[in-house]
């Protein structure tokens, strides 16, 4: 994927998706969308909250903390404020809403600019080495969900 300027109240943004350069498995599970929800997941077992922390984190694969603000992790620096405050999400979202949104964000708001970390098809200026793979694998979109969902208010 290429990177991109998105010019977001007077900010500019840059490589908001630069780190699908991390991307490595080729296409996305198959999945049902039904009430603005993923309800099942898609690898068939749950996900582990220690990896999807460590997947949230990484600035090569989730980098959630480029746009979001989360107040529990104060030691990490550099929280963004594209998106909203994650604090609480899991109070306030069921399990498979917020699957939909790490799988393709762009399905309950066609005009977000969170990126759709586990779609491969039907994007635009990707890289010829990142075409037909997704920036997260379907484990890894579990395993973050696994994480989101132990913040509770």
């Amino acid at each position: 994927m290429n990177t991109r300027r998105i010019a977001l109240g007077g900010i500019a943004l840059a490589g908001l998706v630069a780190f699908a350069a991390s991307a490595t498995l080729s296409g996305a599970a198959e999945y049902k969308v039904e009430d603005e929800a993923i309800k099942a997941s898609l690898t068939g077992k749950a996900g582990d909250a220690g990896n999807g922390k460590k997947v949230f984190l990484n600035r090569k694969k989730g980098n959630c903390l480029a746009c979001h603000v989360v107040a529990s992790l104060k030691d990490q620096p550099f929280h963004g404020q594209v998106g909203p405050p994650l604090d609480g999400t899991a109070s306030r979202w069921k399990e498979g809403e917020l699957r939909l949104r790490i799988v393709n964000s762009k399905i309950v708001n066609k005009d977000t600019i969170m990126p759709a970390f586990h779609r491969a098809e039907g994007l635009h200026r990707v890289l010829k080495k990142f075409k037909g793979k997704t920036v997260l694998s379907a484990q890894e979109v579990e395993d973050v969900l696994a994480y989101v969902m132990t913040m509770k208010e």
